[in-house]
Parts: structure tokens; sequence; C-alpha cells
């Protein structure tokens, strides 16, 4: 008999004794406010850039710590810091989020990129709920708004390719609205949240989970078919894992058994896709047909699909009882334990290269933040201890 309560003791553990007192001690810009994400093993600052869908995840991940797991006084400083700094000076004129400011505020980077949108509508509706705050419920419920408005073209005047040419459809918006959608579910009507998640679901298994393959596509053409070419037979096995425990979270909700086994049944196949069978590990990106992919960095090995992977696991095996879930956790768990902490600073590396060696000693960066390894801790805690309590949901 497996003792998911002891695992569960070591997320919650590790989450609180070394990841957040990390972020506690080394992110807060007591200057100028926000948060410092360019942080050295040490957890020294080696760039005072502030990249905004940082600054709102970690507002996101403050926040929803205080909401649903302790009301740390600490906690909500910690939040209201990047809540006053993201307010003060996040967005254009037009309520678009920049994607890069300077450390004291001023834009670096125009706002082309939608996910600093989507990460500053969680990050306040958590942040409202905490504080008790209506500005901060209107300003998630606009900025909700605003990227439905830009939904069907994201990067605007932005957008490099030329869609006439090759129009391609990509995976990340459809994946991220489901989940979004889920985050500000208490400020939206019923009716609304169910028809976004409607479409959400509809895109991402019918568009870009391939059927036959059981494998999730970063990009499709519009009809869901697939485009010979770089893009079009890329597979991110990060994303669409991650994407299979959205939607498995809007199946439970809806109780929707069949589909919950779909997702759990894409999970493992990119498990076995993607899984390195000579130095272990989950590959970064991949080729559909084996060809070589056109992203250098393809056979790294990532921080958040190891733990993204290990959140989806533990899910498919509370809602299904599957015993392929469990046995795949406890692998990616190994790996996982094995190579990203950092025993002695704290906190997780984020870059390994194929062999499992550390590529880059850094704690964050530009596209690593105080986000996914506390998310995914606290997720995994939570889906273990429920296993422990109420056993998984097989029956």
């Amino acid at each position: 008999m497996v003792d998911t309560q002891a695992y569960a003791d070591i997320y919650k553990r590790h989450l609180l004794e070394n990841v957040i007192p990390f972020w506690l001690r080394h992110s807060p810009d007591c200057e100028y406010g926000g948060y410092f994400t360019c942080l050295s093993r040490q957890g020294q600052v080696y760039d005072t850039d502030k990249f905004v869908w940082l600054q709102a995840r970690g507002l996101w991940t403050f926040s929803m710590l205080y909401n649903r797991y302790q009301k740390d006084p600490r906690w909500l400083d910690m939040a209201s810091r990047g809540a006053d700094f993201l307010e003060q000076y996040g967005m254009d004129r037009a309520g678009n989020w920049y994607f890069a400011l300077d450390r004291r505020g001023r834009p670096l980077v125009q706002p082309y990129n939608i996910f600093s949108d989507c990460f500053a509508a969680m990050a306040f509706c958590q942040y409202g709920r905490a504080k008790g705050d209506r500005n901060a419920d209107n300003l998630a419920l606009a900025t909700y708004r605003n990227i439905l408005n830009r939904k069907d073209n994201p990067k605007g005047p932005y957008c490099k390719t030329i869609a006439e040419t090759r129009p391609l459809k990509s995976l990340a918006l459809s994946m991220i609205l489901a989940n979004l959608s889920l985050e500000v579910e208490p400020l939206l009507d019923q009716n609304e949240l169910n028809a976004v998640l409607d479409v959400c679901v509809k895109e991402v298994m019918t568009l870009f989970v391939d059927e036959k393959a059981q494998l999730v596509f970063e990009n499709v053409s519009p009809d869901g078919s697939h485009c010979d070419c770089f893009e079009g037979r890329l597979i991110n096995p990060g994303h669409g894992i991650e994407a299979m425990w959205f939607i498995m979270e809007i199946a439970r909700l809806r109780k929707d058994r069949s589909l919950i086994d779909t997702t759990v049944d894409v999970i493992l196949s990119t498990l076995e896709f993607a899984w390195d069978k000579e130095y272990g590990g989950i590959f970064y990106f991949l080729d559909a047909r084996g060809k070589p992919p056109s992203q250098l960095e393809w056979n790294q090995k990532l921080w958040w699909v190891h733990l993204e992977t290990l959140v989806a696991l533990l899910k498919g095996y509370r809602f299904t009882g599957r015993q392929e879930c469990w046995q795949w956790f406890e692998k990616v768990h190994d790996y996982t334990w094995n190579r990203f902490p950092d025993p002695q600073y704290g906190e997780w590396f984020g870059y390994l290269d194929r062999r499992g060696e550390v590529l880059l000693e850094c704690k964050g960066g530009k596209w690593k933040g105080c986000f996914h390894v506390p998310r995914a801790l606290y997720l995994c805690y939570r889906e273990l201890d429920a296993i422990s309590h109420c056993g998984d949901g097989s029956a």
C-alpha cells in the first residue's frame, strides 16, 4: 500500500519551508514596488526589469495561497506589493497589459503578448477575493472581457506572420482560457462561463488533440488538420499535458467521466511519446513525425513541464483510479525531485540538459518566476491529501 500521506507531506513541507520563503526573502522590490524575478541561485538580483506576466503570476500565487490555504498576513502583504505596482504601471491607455517594464514601472515592451492579460485577470480575481477589493474584481473582469474580444486576433498589430498564406491556430490561448475562465468563475454569469468553457473544450479536444495519435498538437489549421511544416508538426509535451488537466477540471465539474478518461488517455500517450528512454525526463519539444524540430533547445528538460505532469497524473489517478497514472507519477516524481530542487539555496533549478545536468543555476528570469513550482507543489499536496483521506475515484 502506497503511503500517499507521506508524499503529501513532502510537497506541503517543501512549499511552505523552502519555496515560498525563498521568494519572500529575495523577490520584493522594497523601493519601487513589485517583484524581482531575475534571481541567481543564491537569490541575488541580476536584472531589475519586470515582466508583467511574471509580476501577475507572483500576485496570483500569494493571493491564491492566502485564499485557499492559510490567512498569512505576509502573503497578503506580498500580494499587495504586486497589485499596487501592476495597477499603477501595468497597462496602456486602452487597458492592454504590457509585456515588460523597467524597475520603476516605465514600459519597455509593448502589449504584444496576451498572456500578460490572462495572468493579470487571474491575479486580480484572486487578489480581489483576498483583499475584499471590488476595484480588483472590476479590473479582473474588464481584462477578461478584453481577452475575449482579442481572442481571434490576440497579437493584433504585433503579429509577424502572414495569416492569409498559412493560417494556423495556436493551442496556447485556448488552453489558458479554459483555466482562466475557471479562475474568474466567481465574477461571471453561469451562462457566460458555460459558453466559454464549451468553446474551450471543443477547440482543445477536437482541433488540437489528434484522435489517432492521442497527442496534442501545438498548432493546427483552422479545420484541425495538420500542416506539414515546423509549426504544424510541433508537439510541446508540457503544454499538451497541462492542457489536459485544465480540461479534466472542467470535466470533473460537469461530471463527464468520458471526457476525463479521454484526457487521461492523452496524458499517458504523450508521456510514452515524449519520455527520454535513454536519460529519463520529458523532452521540451518534439516533431510529431520524428523530423528535426526547429527549436534548438528541444532536448532540454524544464522544471514546469515535469511539475505540470505531476499535477496531471495525480488528478488523473484521483479521478479514475487508473494504476498507470500512479506508476507514471512515481517515475516522474523520482526524476524531478532528484534533479530540480536545490538543497543548498532553496527553490528549484529551471533548465537541465538532456542528461539531467543543470544548464542554468538561476532561480528566476524572464520566463521563470514564482508560479509553476509553488502552484504545482500546492496542487500535488492537495490531490495527495485527498487521495489519502478519500481514496481514488475508481469507484
